[in-house]
């Protein structure tokens, strides 16, 4: 894929005319204004959204979808250019990561969770490994739960960027792109 790929985690619950639909929209425009395409779960709430968004300002998005686990959904929602299905729950979030440079991650639920878990797993051992960390830019509404307690040190949080507003997500994805 010649574009870079930012992945964009969010709720599905999020509904339109929300502040947390009005704040995935904007993050999706963000990902597209920075240059990258985003790569969703690719239904409906946040992911819907931040599709919106990212097209909206010209770019390209991604829909990682799973039709055997989701059956009740009825495909990507209408904004996706390109649809990957994926057999399960876990190779979805793979996926979504494979095809992506850094993760971005709203305000969400257990699913949302999991993608932050996997991602920051990902990085965890790209570090353990000497390899640069693979860049994660979390909403501070995650600061309650992600902070240093049982045997999470600060070491590990620091593979988290906490996102305050949009400049924090505009300063995280400006930071992505390669010094020229």
């Amino acid at each position: 894929m010649g574009v870079p790929v930012v992945a964009v985690f969010g709720s599905s619950r999020t509904a339109p005319g929300t502040a947390a639909w009005a704040q995935a929209e904007a993050w999706g425009r963000l990902v597209a204004g920075h240059g990258f395409a985003a790569a969703t779960g690719g239904y409906g709430g946040s992911m819907e959204a931040v599709s919106r968004g990212a097209k909206a300002a010209g770019g390209l998005v991604i829909g990682v979808t799973a039709p055997d686990l989701f059956k009740s959904r009825s495909g990507a929602n209408a904004h996706v250019d390109l649809e990957l299905p994926a057999p399960t729950l876990t190779g979805r979030i793979e996926r979504i990561l494979e095809v992506s440079r850094a993760a971005l991650a709203l305000p969400g639920g257990l699913g949302t969770l999991t993608e932050i878990l996997v991602a920051w797993n990902l990085a965890y051992i790209q570090r353990l490994q000497g390899e640069p960390p693979f860049p994660i830019g979390v909403d501070a509404a995650w600061r309650p739960l992600l902070r240093p307690h049982l045997e999470l040190s600060a070491r590990e949080l620091d593979l988290l960027t906490f996102l305050e507003g949009p400049g924090d997500v505009a300063a995280f994805l400006a930071r992505l792109h390669p010094a020229e």
